[in-house]
């Protein structure tokens, strides 16, 4: 129907529009992807059958779903509230208040959806710093960023790891330990750590006393036996990680009978169609031969130090993530990163991890970077505080950078 140079045209100009709406945000990114997806099949530049069975990554959306099932019925459990209540009776003075709500929303946030433990926290950081008669600012956006340096930390904390480990085989253990050295996850936590280490410094002057009472929270362990399941099935199972991810969402609902409507209504649908279509558009640069022109381009740059490649991957994708969705960044550059190492006749791995470590951690700089941010900085706004960029800057920059430092050290040291 069209000659390969107009295929090449047509599918960068769709990508081109996809992107730049992405970014606007003044419609449904999941309509967007879906439309766009939907023009390049319609077009011919994306078959059927290339973007059902090629494209479309369907154990990346079981394990979505399933999980996103699961951390409804486990928030509903109120096991997450009760480890809250007994961390923070803990707390001695403000600062050590503030370090601990991040460092639990740091750990939810490996197992659930970031916005999820947001919205689970807020009302213990807005408790205390009421009580105290602080501001909530240094609180709301603590716990925000926090919840999202874990995005690589392990292979179900977000859609970016679970694409990267369904793209190359990773099981959820090689987040910690592959091919004989350390892996994503573990290197991950080593930037998780000093990040939180950062807050803790720059809240030292935070001192005011916190007396906290505990209360009594009935809880229920079910979804947590079925969490403990779900990992050990994703690691040692002999099913695919997207028919662990289906049974485990099923029997989450089967769980959660009593609240399987609001189930249904609260779990995160824009996402997965978000991911069907941009799984779609990032294929038709793949099956049109730019995403190959595009590495024989850089190819022809003559950079072949792979520590110097490493270091503009990590860092271009903490700039790029700051304003634009890490899933279709992460699609698109999944490929760009495999083919630099080919060409280059080096291991892909490090790149990739580099290239999330990266996108993962980026989002967090701006207040409209991650979902997350955005929630926190909602709920600020409600309450009459005004956003301000230099104000927000001042918490999530030296955060993520340090994050991100760390594990581009480490990635370094021990990938290349």
């Amino acid at each position: 129907m069209f000659t390969a140079e107009l295929e090449k045209l047509i599918a960068l100009a769709i990508f081109s529009v996809c992107f730049f709406l992405i970014l606007l945000r003044r419609i449904k990114i999941s309509y967007v992807s879906l439309a766009s997806a939907a023009t390049l099949i319609a077009l011919g530049i994306v078959t059927p059958e290339e973007a059902f069975f090629k494209a479309i990554n369907w154990d990346v959306l079981g394990i979505y779903w399933g999980f996103g099932m699961l951390s409804i019925a486990l928030s509903e459990s109120k096991v997450p509230a009760l480890i809250a209540i007994k961390i923070i009776h803990r707390a001695k003075d403000e600062r050590h208040a503030i370090f601990y709500i991040s460092a639990l929303a740091a750990f939810l946030s490996s197992f659930m959806p970031n916005p999820v433990v947001v919205i689970m926290l807020a009302p213990i950081a807005i408790e205390i710093a009421n009580r105290l008669k602080s501001s909530l600012f240094p609180y709301l956006v603590s716990l925000a960023i926090s919840s999202n340096v874990v995005t690589t930390v392990t292979m179900i904390a977000d859609p970016p790891a679970i694409i990267l480990a369904m793209k190359t085989g990773m099981k959820f253990f090689d987040f910690y330990l592959f091919k004989g050295r350390i892996g994503l996850g573990a290197i991950s936590l080593f930037g998780v750590i000093a990040a939180l280490l950062m807050l803790l410094f720059q809240f030292r002057n935070m001192r005011k006393n916190v007396e906290i009472e505990e209360e009594k929270i009935k809880v229920t362990y079910a979804p947590t036996m079925l969490f403990v399941a779900g990992i050990l099935a994703l690691a040692f199972a002999p099913l695919s990680p997207g028919a662990v991810g289906l049974s485990i969402g099923l029997i989450s609902l089967l769980v959660g009978r009593k609240i399987f409507k609001r189930m249904c209504l609260e779990f995160d649908w824009d996402t997965i169609l978000f991911v069907v279509g941009i799984f779609i558009v990032i294929s038709s640069l793949e099956i049109t031969g730019i995403l190959s022109d595009f590495v024989n381009w850089f190819a022809s740059l003559g950079i072949r130090n792979s520590s110097l490649v490493l270091a503009v991957l990590v860092w271009v994708s903490v700039a790029l993530s700051s304003f634009i969705d890490n899933v279709p960044y992460t699609v698109l550059m999944i490929p760009v990163c495999t083919e630099l190492a080919s060409a280059m006749g080096v291991s892909p791995f490090p790149f990739l991890f580099g290239m999330l470590i990266g996108t993962g951690i980026g989002g967090n700089i701006t207040p409209v970077g991650a979902t997350a941010n955005v929630i926190a900085c909602g709920m600020l706004e409600k309450r009459g505080y005004r956003i301000k960029l230099k104000e927000y800057l001042k918490i999530s920059l030296p955060f993520s950078v340090i994050a991100v430092l760390v594990a581009h050290l480490l990635l370094q040291l021990t990938w290349l």
